[in-house]
């Protein structure tokens, strides 16, 4: 959401919470704190006539930075962060290029991925000029517009990571495919040009990072892919998509699954009606549907996320995967991952670990409020967070097509999340200030959930298998700054999203700046449970309220009732519906007023569905209807029937009657 809207719902939150305490400090009056007190977003003035699509962002040494467009530029920028109210300098370094999307510095030498090839860039006369366009590795490539390729990211031994890519038919518009070799795949490319497929099941892998070593990447939400997330990609790994599968009979592939296996065990549901195919959609109360950690018992190539980034809720277009390894310039997240999100125009925080072999943590928020898509970040050596950003063509929810701007800490300390960390019985949460330990040790304080996503050919996936989360028992530490959270039913393999709204910083009585974590638990750690005697497990009393009645007709309770369900005079009012739409992830793609991901509600408004129609509409949505997005909206059946149709009635009180 954006800074105001922040603003609003972080005070609603922090004056909801006074009502559960039994004594607040004065402070808690105070406004809630925002992302903008801790983090500054600057705005790089582009000269008139440059469009800067920013496919690719790279802080050189010098504090110059180079800067990769969609439209096949790359620009050398000078002064970038304005140092002595100077505006920067622009210079076109490169041009002619085919959509470049990533750029990478190695021996001086500059290196781009074109949509059909790496591209090393070479300055050899000083001029600041690129003189030399070198083709160190290519692919095949159709027209397709969906054929994006991303990177690359160098290794430690100096080698090329890009990944590419699926495309489409105009026959299954929705269903990825992979019609030349390579399409759907992370491919390793070397100095000399030799090139080696190293993995398959990408769909759209636009963000792509090292950590400890390895090779990770970012997929967004599709078809097989019920949500967005975060993969490690070892040598040999699927990661779900099937479209590269067409390739896996090839020598030189280290997949050896072929489509003929992976859809005996999966139906590709690949349907036809009057000789048209039919999109699959979302079965509302499927039986047995498949997950994702079932299918890898029959094919050990599958690689589940590492860390899934609820859709709607961690982002819905995830981009850039950049380490902080700033040593403190940039605050108090050194060696987290920083993800980017195109549609949302946020940047999300997450934390890796291994457990059993096997990489899994946490995502949280962390900054929002950009001008358009974050597309690609870089840091430069002061510890600014350099964002390249772009909307073209992919909608999201700055209100620019393009962009460039930094994120710079203020040096104020934020009171997050720090860190959390998987145990035996549930996390370990470390926190950037002390917290206070009213209302901390009530178990009332915290809420959370649950989930998984379906493994189907549909587009994207509702939350499934969805169970209410509440703590055992908590254990603070005496310095205030670790909080152990204590579960019964903790289920591998799931989302746990764990919401801690009654937290406060023991100091000044803030709440967290970003009260919720998603936790993905691929691997329960192995070791001792904290007994119930080491646990505190405090419950408020509840205070029951006593109803009089009216001495007209009827009962004061009944025309409250009324009221609660219908708003004043039989409407429901934003502020009644403000809770379902954050809850169900609305807000993430719509607004009341203007576009966004998706259309406003006003203009829902304006084509007169009935109540029960937009219900219908909200588990089965029909993208066709709106054919001016980019970004289809998904099922959304986990959405309450009783809440839709709340959210549907205020809707249509935004009519233009």
């Amino acid at each position: 959401m954006g800074n105001f809207q922040g603003f609003l719902w972080a005070l609603l939150l922090g004056i909801c919470s006074l009502n559960a305490q039994q004594s607040a400090p004065e402070s808690l009056t105070k406004p809630a704190p925002v992302e903008d007190e801790y983090y500054r977003i600057t705005t790089v003035p582009i000269p008139e006539g440059i469009q800067l699509e920013g496919g690719g962002v790279l802080a050189l040494p010098t504090g110059k930075l180079m800067v990769c467009t969609r439209r096949g530029d790359v620009w050398l920028i000078e002064n970038p962060t304005m140092a002595g109210n100077r505006n920067p300098n622009f210079k076109k370094f490169a041009s002619g290029l085919h959509e470049p999307l990533g750029i990478a510095r190695k021996n001086n030498d500059i290196y781009v991925v074109q949509r059909g090839e790496l591209t090393k860039l070479q300055d050899t006369d000083g001029d600041e000029i690129a003189d030399v366009y070198q083709t160190i590795c290519d692919w095949p490539l159709t027209s397709h517009y969906h054929e994006y390729s991303y990177g690359p990211v160098i290794d430690e031994n100096g080698d090329f990571f890009v990944t590419t890519n699926v495309s489409f038919t105009d026959a299954e518009w929705w269903r990825g495919v992979s019609e030349v070799p390579w399409r759907g795949w992370t491919l390793k490319i070397s100095e000399d040009g030799s090139m080696e497929p190293w993995a398959t099941g990408m769909r759209s892998p636009a963000g792509y990072g090292m950590y400890d070593g390895e090779f990770f990447y970012t997929d967004n939400q599709g078809d097989w892919k019920g949500s967005g997330g975060l993969w490690h990609v070892p040598k040999g790994a699927f990661t779900g998509h099937p479209a590269g599968l067409a390739w896996t009979d090839l020598p030189e592939s280290p997949v050896k699954l072929s489509e003929e296996e992976f859809y005996a065990r999966i139906d590709k549901r690949q349907e036809q009606i009057n000789g048209s195919y039919i999109k699959p959609e979302n079965i509302e109360n499927e039986e047995d549907p498949d997950f994702e950690y079932e299918v890898q018992e029959d094919f050990t190539e599958l690689q589940i996320p590492a860390v899934v980034l609820p859709h709607g809720l961690m982002g819905i277009s995830n981009s850039e995967i950049k380490e902080d390894k700033t040593g403190g310039k940039f605050g108090p997240f050194t060696g987290q991952l920083l993800i980017g999100d195109q549609g949302q125009s946020k940047i999300m925080r997450v934390i890796l670990e291994k457990v059993k072999g096997e990489y899994q943590g946490a995502a949280i928020d962390f900054r929002s409020g950009f001008q358009s898509g974050v597309m690609r970040m870089d840091f430069d050596a002061a510890g600014n967070l350099f964002v390249g950003e772009t909307n073209r063509g992919w909608g999201s929810a700055g209100t620019t097509n393009d962009g460039l701007e930094y994120v710079t800490w203020t040096g104020k300390l934020p009171f997050e999340i720090k860190t959390v960390s998987a145990r035996p019985d549930g996390f370990e949460l470390e926190f950037t200030k002390p917290i206070a330990v009213d209302p901390a040790e009530y178990l009332d304080s915290y809420s959370g959930k649950s989930y998984v996503y379906k493994y189907h050919p549909v587009y994207g996936s509702p939350q499934t298998n969805v169970e209410q989360l509440t703590p055992k028992g908590i254990q603070l530490s005496a310095d205030g700054l670790k909080l152990r959270l204590v579960y019964d039913g903790l289920r591998p393999y799931y989302v746990h999203e764990i919401t801690l709204n009654g937290i406060r910083d023991a100091e000044e009585g803030h709440p967290l700046l970003h009260p919720t974590f998603y936790y993905t638990l691929n691997q329960i750690p192995e070791g001792e449970k904290l007994p119930s005697s080491a646990l505190t497990a405090k419950k408020r009393r509840k205070v029951a309220t006593v109803r009089k009645r009216s001495s007209g007709s009827g009962s004061s309770s009944a025309t409250s009732s009324a009221k609660s369900s219908s708003g004043t005079a039989g409407k429901v009012t934003f502020a009644e519906v403000e809770p379902l739409l954050q809850k169900n992830t609305c807000i993430a793609c719509h607004t009341t007023e203007k576009k966004l991901v998706g259309p406003s509600y006003k203009d829902i408004a304006k084509r007169r569905y009935t109540d029960e129609k937009i219900v219908e509409l909200i588990y089965n949505p029909q993208p066709k209807n709106w054919p001016e997005y980019a970004t289809p909206m998904a099922p959304m059946p986990n959405v309450p029937r009783d809440e839709a149709l709340k959210i549907a009635a205020w809707i249509n009180t935004l009519r233009d009657y």
